[in-house]
């Protein structure tokens, strides 16, 4: 299942902008060719894929901890906070479910807008959201919370710094093929005119 088109646009866009060097010069020759005797390196990360199969394994243990101390604390917890915790239990589980996925989709099939959007979503929506039920005591935080958030809260840091490093490297190794087939094209058609 793939992206559809507009939001891949979007995202790819969004990945140019922000990962490209605008200091960087255009390859030479001697690039290409250096390029075309390394076009076989796989850019996908290890740090993040290891991460990303980690965070899956421990997610339904974050999870299950989860609703078992809210059904713990809930009668205690007034009700704008039954409702702020039940919403975010909900859009956390939404959103792990499609970050991970696109983490795994971006990575191993090197696809830049699906990286792009897992690191968006880590960055944006995941990271503060754990950080609002680690460090929000009037939530009545059990210690197994604190202990489950802390790891969830490491994975998801994690991943945004491999995640960024994987990104920059996908733009970069994607911008230089964009390059090298341009050079190509530049040489086909010199050798058709002479």
């Amino acid at each position: 299942m793939d992206l559809p088109e507009p939001i891949r646009r979007r995202l790819g866009d969004f990945s140019r902008t922000v990962f490209v060097d605008p200091n960087r010069t255009q390859p030479s020759p001697e690039d290409h060719v250096a390029f075309l005797s390394q076009s076989k390196d796989v850019v996908s990360s290890l740090p993040l894929q290891m991460s990303l199969f980690f965070n899956m394994c421990f997610f339904p243990l974050w999870w299950i901890s989860e609703v078992v101390m809210l059904h713990l604390k809930y009668p205690a917890l007034p009700d704008y906070y039954k409702f702020i915790l039940i919403t975010v239990l909900i859009l956390m589980t939404f959103i792990e479910a499609i970050r991970l996925y696109l983490g795994y989709a971006g990575n191993l099939q090197e696809k830049v807008p699906e990286l792009a959007g897992f690191w968006l979503l880590s960055l944006l929506l995941q990271f503060p959201l754990i950080l609002f039920q680690l460090f929000n005591e009037a939530i009545l935080i059990q210690p197994l919370e604190r202990g489950v958030h802390i790891v969830l809260a490491l994975f998801i840091l994690a991943q945004i710094i491999s995640g960024f490093a994987a990104l920059r490297a996908m733009v970069r190794h994607t911008e230089s093929h964009f390059h090298l087939r341009q050079f190509d094209g530049i040489q086909e058609l010199g050798a058709r005119q002479t």
